[in-house]
């Protein structure tokens, strides 16, 4: 019988063989969830018990029995917290629990892979004494860091100031003042009062306009109403808007748009307003996050188009979109500044190299295309684990600037 297909079978083999490690990689993440874990615990307590250091029998028992209790511990914690049951005291202590194996286990790697095989090149003591260092050098960082990293996450975020210049900027909104709040979180840890502070913060920043690009919570508006409450104190000189996030779409997103707009603030969900000053006119735009659509709620996705339909094509757009991610749609359409957050700027690092696997920009500043500026905020709250590491939280106000006249040679 002659083969009527159109792949030979050598071609049809090697596109099965080329196609294996796909397949194999796509099973390999349906474990993670469970591999993270026991990594996370296991490989601190191979590094400070059993790497060579011959502690005494009960100090390695009572050592192992606290991993045990740590790998066990964390995710049941964390399945009451965050699962069905919604248990804020267990979300407190599965989330604490997984930011603190986070760092134990980053520095217990990077301590073990650099500090040991420098002490042992350097001739210090024997090998015994050497891991003992490690041990007893990865517990101080662990501990200073945990602290350190408490303390950033739960204080109230500085403000960072730049200028952005916006090249179709008119002269009569030169010096228009944007302030950007993004993944408040409020969850589990009861924090009006940081919330109430944050408020009067950007209160002193004489904004026109006051932002909120989403992931207000980690729960329901009726849950964390008394967390949100304090924005509804915030005061713009032209408007407070406000766009949904990822995390809205966990816990009745619909529920987070009616509330925001019950506090005075105007949701932008694919619509715009035109903010006009000094005779020229900036055009104010917001989406859904991208992951509406997904979610089944009626008229919830993210949609530009519509966001920009009827506004002038010539007039200069400020979008918000929670997610980075957006700012390629942004770009096509010539959009001339998106605000975002979502990263958290990584949270805890190293965190933030698995955030650029996903996300175009981490923090700060970009350029997009010919036209599309993107700035990225790290986020004003926290989520999860109360720790923030070398990735500092963030009230931001940014100074709109026309272009400059240039001046003759």
């Amino acid at each position: 019988m002659t083969d009527t297909s159109d792949t030979r079978p050598d071609e049809a083999e090697a596109e099965a063989h080329a196609a294996r490690p796909g397949r194999l990689l796509h099973r390999l993440m349906r474990f993670l969830p469970l591999i993270a874990p026991v990594l996370l615990w296991a490989v601190p307590c191979w590094v400070l018990l059993y790497g060579g250091q011959h502690w005494p029998p009960p100090v390695t028992l009572a050592g192992t029995a606290l991993f045990v209790l740590g790998l066990v511990g964390m995710p049941l914690a964390m399945a009451r917290g965050h699962g069905r049951r919604q248990q804020d005291g267990a979300a407190v202590i599965g989330d604490t629990l997984l930011g603190a194996s986070w760092i134990l286990f980053t520095w217990s790697v990077l301590i073990a892979v650099l500090v040991r095989p420098a002490l042992a090149l350097a001739g210090a003591g024997e090998s015994q004494d050497r891991a003992r260092i490690v041990t007893w050098a990865v517990l101080a960082v662990t501990a200073a860091l945990l602290v350190w990293g408490y303390t950033e996450a739960r204080r109230v975020p500085r403000v960072r100031r730049l200028d952005v210049e916006l090249p179709r900027l008119g002269a009569g909104l030169d010096g228009l003042r944007v302030a950007l709040i993004t993944d408040t979180h409020y969850g589990p840890l009861d924090r009006a009062r940081w919330s109430a502070r944050v408020c009067e913060t950007v209160n002193t920043l004489d904004a026109d306009l006051v932002c909120h690009t989403g992931d207000i919570a980690d729960g329901t508006a009726e849950r964390r109403r008394a967390q949100a409450a304090p924005l509804g104190t915030v005061r713009a000189r032209r408007a407070r808007v406000y766009v949904t996030g990822n995390h809205e779409y966990y816990s009745e997103a619909q529920g987070w748009v009616e509330l925001m707009d019950e506090l005075g603030w105007e949701p932008l969900r694919n619509r715009h307003l035109l903010l006009e000053r000094g005779g020229d006119t900036l055009v104010v735009a917001g989406v859904d996050d991208v992951t509406a659509g997904s979610s089944g709620l009626p008229g919830h996705r993210a949609h530009l188009a519509g966001a920009l339909e009827g506004a002038d094509p010539e007039l200069p757009v400020l979008l918000l979109a929670h997610q980075p991610k957006f700012v390629d749609r942004a770009a096509a359409a010539g959009v001339d500044l998106q605000l975002s957050g979502h990263t958290h700027g990584g949270q805890i690092w190293p965190f933030h190299h698995l955030v650029g696997l996903d996300q175009p920009a981490l923090a700060g500043l970009s350029h997009h295309g010919a036209r599309t500026r993107l700035y990225t905020s790290r986020g004003t709250g926290f989520w999860g684990p109360p720790f923030r590491v070398f990735a500092p939280s963030e009230i931001t106000l940014l100074v709109l600037r026309s272009p400059r006249p240039s001046t003759p040679a």
